[in-house]
């Protein structure tokens, strides 16, 4: 699978001599894009090799991991169930574009408060689950485990070894992780993490071979999928002088993020960084909605 790579052309990359490029991950799937492609593809064949018919799966109201799971189970004959953070969504997903996305693919949905889902690891939980569901294959939220982590190794190629940084936003840890173990020696991994907290790093550690990586947690705009006019703007002008589509929850953040490190003189002049676009635009929509009842700025599509 050969993934377009292209470079960048902003007047701040100019000024500063850094020479960016985007992985367009986002390319792989219309609906199955990204690194959500990656960390299903190991995960689905042994799914598949186990005997399982039925995929359980956690998320919120416009998580991306929901949307390419329930498309991923409808194209490859699994059933698939998707238990969902908020019970007050029950009677209005269909209002939002994300869960009427999974449920024309088939996905059922189980919606549990918040309070119940921070519990989901528990023995009574998942006893609840499968007292109800019967015999699934478990996939975490946001896909991360050690099958996701060998997908994601795969994004980097043989022609990636010549750039110097490799930058990616950061949910679950799982990107970074394999970004971080499939890495050439004389490359830094850099990761944006969209979500307040410290507790990333533990994360990304279980999976991570190598230590020459690390975090830049200045640009999560408050925490995960929390959204202000100024980052709606900046993805608009991204959009406008690239001609390249982000998103708000992800990779919004990692190119304001990344481009305010430029051009704070964060990398030496010369410096060649691949970012990589891991994907999540079927969330637009949903957030669009979002900032129409919050007055915000909308984004352009």
């Amino acid at each position: 699978m050969k993934i377009p790579t292209i470079q960048i052309q902003l007047p701040i990359l100019d000024e500063k001599q850094i020479k960016l490029f985007v992985k367009r991950e986002d390319t792989i799937h219309p609906q199955i894009s990204g690194n959500k492609y990656r960390k299903l593809k190991y995960n689905l064949q042994k799914a598949s090799s186990l005997g399982h018919t039925t995929l359980l799966t956690y998320g919120g109201a416009f998580s991306n991991h929901i949307a390419a799971t329930a498309y991923a189970g409808h194209t490859f004959g699994f059933k698939t169930v998707g238990v969902i953070r908020g019970d007050e969504l029950a009677n209005s997903y269909e209002k939002n574009p994300t869960l009427k996305l999974a449920k024309a693919h088939g996905m059922q949905f189980e919606f549990v408060s918040r309070a119940l889902f921070r519990t989901k690891t528990t023995v009574s939980f998942q006893t609840s689950l499968r007292s109800k569901f019967g015999h699934f294959y478990e996939l975490p939220e946001g896909g991360t485990n050690h099958l996701a982590v060998k997908g994601c190794e795969e994004i980097l190629t043989e022609d990636d070894t010549r750039f110097d940084v490799i930058c990616s936003c950061v949910g679950t840890g799982g990107t970074l992780a394999g970004l971080i173990n499939s890495k050439a020696k004389s490359q830094q991994v850099l990761g944006f993490p969209v979500l307040k907290g410290d507790f990333l790093s533990d994360d990304i550690r279980k999976f991570a071979k190598n230590d020459d990586w690390r975090l830049i947690s200045e640009y999560h705009f408050g925490g995960y999928a929390k959204v202000s006019a100024e980052l709606v703007h900046f993805i608009n002008d991204f959009k406008d002088n690239t001609g390249i589509q982000i998103e708000p929850v992800y990779t919004g953040k990692l190119f304001f993020g990344l481009l305010d490190v430029i051009a704070k003189d964060g990398f030496k002049p010369g410096t060649k960084i691949l970012a990589i676009h891991s994907g999540g635009l079927q969330g637009i929509a949903g957030m669009n909605e979002l900032l129409k009842k919050k007055n915000l700025p909308l984004l352009n599509v």
